[in-house]
Order: C-alpha cells, then sequence, then structure tokens
C-alpha cells in the first residue's frame, strides 16, 4: 500500500516526522554511511515502504532534516528584520553559525563529511534570503544592477557560509556572537552592493 503525499494530512506530517527524528538518533549512534533505510525505519517503528512513500532514500531525510533545521535557525534570527542592513546580514551570520554548530551537534561523529554534502543547498539557501530583502524595483532597474545585486548576494551567501565552516571545524574559539561581530566588516565589503 502505497501512502498519498499529501503534504497537509496530518497523518504524512507525523509519519514524515516520526521517521526524521528516527534518522537524527540515529546520527547521534552511528556514521551516516552505515545508517541504512531499514535503520530508520525500524527505529522509526514503521516497514520500509512507508519509508520509500516519503523519501527516496537517506540523502533526501538528511536533505530534509537539514533544511528544516536550516530554516527554522534562519527565521528565528531574522524574524523582526524588514530591510537587508549589516544588523541583518550579522543575524543571517549567526544563524549560518548556529546551523553548522547544531550540524556538529547533530552529527559528531561525521560533521567533516556531512557539512559539505549539502553545502551547495544551504548558500543558495542564503542568497534566497539576501535576495528576498532587496527591493525588486530595484533589481530590475538595469541588467548590470541585477548582475551586481546577484554577484553580491553570491559573495556573501558563500563568505558567510565558508567562515562559519572553519569557525566551527576550528573548534568555536571565540563565542558567535564575538566571530560574527569581528568578521562582518570583511563579508560587508563584498556587500555594497546588495545594501545600495
Amino acid at each position: 500500500m502505497t501512502i498519498k503525499k499529501n503534504e497537509a494530512d496530518p497523518r504524512v506530517i507525523r509519519t514524515r516526522r516520526l521517521l526524521q527524528d528516527a534518522f537524527a538518533s540515529l546520527t547521534q549512534e552511528k556514521d551516516f554511511e552505515s545508517i541504512t533505510v531499514r535503520d530508520i525505519a525500524e527505529r522509526a517503528t514503521v516497514n520500509r515502504a512507508t519509508f520509500y512513500a516519503h523519501f527516496v532514500d537517506k540523502f533526501e531525510i538528511l536533505e530534509a532534516k537539514l533544511m528544516e533545521s536550516f530554516m527554522t535557525i534562519i527565521n528565528r534570527r531574522i524574524s523582526d528584520h524588514e530591510a537587508l542592513n549589516e544588523e541583518t546580514i550579522q543575524s543571517i551570520f549567526l544563524g549560518v553559525c548556529d546551523f553548522h554548530k547544531g550540524l556538529d551537534t547533530m552529527c559528531k561523529r561525521r560533521y567533516e563529511s556531512l557539512g559539505p554534502v549539502f553545502e551547495i543547498q544551504i548558500k543558495e539557501k542564503i542568497q534566497k534570503i539576501l535576495l528576498s530583502f532587496i527591493d525588486k524595483d530595484k533589481m530590475l532597474s538595469s541588467p548590470n544592477a541585477q548582475f551586481l545585486i546577484n554577484t553580491a548576494s553570491i559573495m556573501l551567501s558563500w563568505g558567510m557560509y565558508g567562515a562559519a565552516y572553519v569557525w566551527n571545524i576550528e573548534g568555536c574559539l571565540i563565542s558567535a556572537e564575538s566571530f560574527v561581530k569581528q568578521t562582518t566588516p570583511l563579508l560587508m565589503n563584498g556587500s555594497k552592493e546588495l545594501l545600495g
């Protein structure tokens, strides 16, 4: 029996949550490479067919868990922001640091191998978040303005991701707040186009 994937159905939501929670608990005990779909299904007390009704494979469940975690962290950090300014950029940057720290905790044994797995998706999410604050008229004012804003958002998102990743890998020698405060001026030089 295949479950129809109606994302709004409370049963679908519950089952996906059950599978994601089972996966998260397994990442505390085993390397990602050694976790199987059978392990996840057994931990969630469902059969493998139910797993496959919700996820293609363990990589999809990992991506769903990471993206959900990332967006929860970022939304908490930027919920009060209405415009893109230095404070907003610092909040997003702190959220990226929080994400790396949380990923390190969630996947203690394999952070260095898992951190980069979804690097491109996270960078793209950061870029979309940055661009969501930009006035659409400014984006459409000229092809050159659009090119510069897009390039600046890429540079800023990649810079935030990379800096936060290295900060975490090196053992978070200073607090995230201190790290972001000290490094934001470096990022800001590349983001002047975004801030206008």
